[in-house]
């Protein structure tokens, strides 16, 4: 559980969340929720905000709301200060849409490396360095496929890019929807040095009715304090996830 200090110095705090390309509810009945979206990102008032499911854009959607932004989501999520990243994931009928980070802090560099594991599921790896007071922070979001065994070589994917681009003593942060209902992503992590605050009630999926842990917030380098989800109808109604947030020491 994550406790606040009048003394913030030293402190990074990091949220994820999947936000359902930005539309809850299926055919005439679904909504948009991007706006509410906009609002829910300022109020988790993280340093770093690790987005999934982030619409680049989207011919039909965009004819079929009258408020759809006329910017990338990631753009308009960013609060007002923040910088933000996106790489696209997948490329659809109608638009694209992949992984986003927004920061407070200056981002030094990204890139994006492409994971997917068979040609029915387009999954990616964002990769932002960032200068959080003069230390260089590397922060990976990734969104890992639905069958186990693309997640098993995902996670070796994974390492390998960690191993090649991220240099052994650099603080690190992976985060994002690991899609994993049990322990073997975060056994696997452990065994290369990648943690998380234990939070036995870190429930994140189904919104509505939280039953498993499938977004984590994984560190390297960075000493965890504690680890929050926000509840209630307002956090269940914009996405069939929640946020998670946690906090550390840099």
């Amino acid at each position: 559980m994550i406790t606040h200090s009048d003394d913030s110095a030293g402190i990074l705090r990091v949220a994820t969340y999947n936000i359902h390309k930005g539309v809850q509810g299926i055919g005439p009945a679904r909504r948009l929720e991007i706006h509410n979206l906009g609002h829910a990102v300022e109020q988790l008032d993280a340093d770093i905000v690790c987005l999934q499911e982030v619409r680049k854009m989207h011919r039909r959607e965009a004819q079929y709301f009258e408020r759809w932004p006329e910017v990338s989501q990631a753009e308009f999520l960013a609060p007002e200060g923040y910088e933000s990243v996106y790489r696209t994931n997948a490329f659809t009928r109608h638009g694209e849409h992949g992984n986003a980070l927004l920061t407070r802090w200056p981002v030094i560099g990204h890139q994006h490396e492409d994971i997917s594991d068979h040609r029915f599921e387009q999954r990616g790896l964002l990769h932002v360095e960032v200068d959080i007071q003069g230390q260089h922070v590397h922060v990976i979001v990734v969104h890992l496929g639905l069958v186990p065994g693309s997640r098993v070589r995902q996670v070796q994917r994974l390492r390998q890019f960690i191993e090649r681009e991220v240099p052994s003593h650099a603080p690190l942060v992976v985060a994002g929807d690991f899609n994993d209902w049990g322990l073997q992503v975060k056994h696997t992590l452990a065994r290369f040095g990648l943690i998380e605050f234990d939070a036995t009630q870190a429930l994140t999926y189904p919104a509505r009715l939280p039953i498993v842990q499938l977004d984590h917030i994984y560190v390297r380098g960075l000493t965890p304090l504690g680890l929050k989800v926000p509840r209630g109808r307002i956090w269940w109604r914009m996405s069939d996830h929640l946020p998670l947030i946690a906090e550390f020491r840099v």
